[in-house]
C-alpha cells in the first residue's frame, strides 16, 4: 500500500481536503483516458494519481482568500 507523505504532496498548501479532491479528479481522468484508449490498467487509478501528485506533475490550485 502506498503511504506517501501528505506534507510532500501538499507542498505548502493548507487544505488536505483540496489534496483529496485533486487526487480523486486525477484518478477519474486516468480511468477515463484508459477507457477511451482501450488500455488495461494493472494499477489502481488512485495510486497512479497519488504518484502524479507526489512527483509534482500536478499541483493543487487553491483560491486566494481575501479577508
Amino acid at each position: 500500500m502506498l503511504r506517501p507523505s501528505i506534507d510532500d504532496m501538499l507542498s505548502g498548501k493548507k487544505s488536505r481536503y483540496s489534496l483529496v479532491i485533486g487526487v480523486a479528479k486525477r484518478a477519474r481522468e486516468i480511468a477515463q483516458e484508459a477507457a477511451q484508449e482501450g488500455k488495461i490498467i494493472t494499477e489502481k487509478p488512485v495510486n497512479l494519481a497519488i504518484e502524479d501528485f507526489k512527483a509534482h506533475r500536478y499541483a493543487i490550485l487553491e483560491p486566494e482568500v481575501n479577508n
